[in-house]
């Protein structure tokens, strides 16, 4: 149900929101593919197309790779590369979201349904890196820990909290869920890439 316009873009959008979730801006990346003999031309210049529009877009040229044959199927790596102050940089020792969730999650369930055409469906094939709100949130001094929710609120939440030794009340009826969405595809769901992060009580 993915493009090949589509798949590009995705695979670099993931990787420039864990660079956004370090209060960085990205600068290059790397892109590494190994395809099977049968890959058609056609569609190795429209993944490329998806790739270069949004590496346009932010600014980060990509700068080296490699690309082998594969036995079979398809292998896509890419490598991010991020510059911030030092002062600006959040590591994840610590944990609050930048925007609604359940989306994606919602739009993978649309696809899984057959129902490919959706504005959910192509959500979850199309992430959005905050990448400016990852700028923005890294300059501020009230921010202690940021980091991207790929793998879903429930489960990245809980990555911190191990992390910091802490535990956290979560009010489920303030999470935002997003429109078509509900709370549980919010809660667990995967793949939103918005931000999550931790700052001072007077700033949350």
């Amino acid at each position: 149900a993915t493009t090949a316009r589509e798949l590009g873009r995705k695979s670099l959008a993931v990787n420039l929101s864990d660079i956004a979730a370090m209060g960085a801006r990205p600068v290059a990346t790397l892109l590494s593919l190994a395809l099977p003999a049968d890959a058609e031309d056609a569609w190795t210049a429209e993944f490329m197309e998806g790739y270069r529009e949004l590496s346009a877009r932010y600014g980060a040229a990509l700068v080296g790779g490699d690309t082998t044959r594969s036995a079979g199927g398809i292998t896509i790596n890419v490598t991010a590369i991020g510059r911030a102050p030092d002062a600006h940089v959040k590591r994840r020792d610590v944990v609050f979201v930048a925007g609604e969730l359940g989306a994606s999650g919602a739009g993978l369930r649309d696809i899984l349904a057959g129902r490919y055409d959706t504005p959910l469906a192509a959500v979850h094939r199309n992430p959005e890196p905050q990448v400016g709100e990852g700028a923005w949130l890294g300059a501020r001094s009230e921010v202690h820990a940021m980091m991207d929710l790929s793998d879903g609120l429930a489960s990245d939440l809980g990555h911190i909290l191990d992390r910091s030794s802490a535990g956290a009340e979560v009010e489920l009826s303030l999470i935002p869920v997003a429109p078509g969405s509900d709370l549980r595809t919010a809660a667990c769901g995967g793949e939103d890439y918005k931000l999550l992060l931790t700052a001072d009580p007077p700033a949350a």
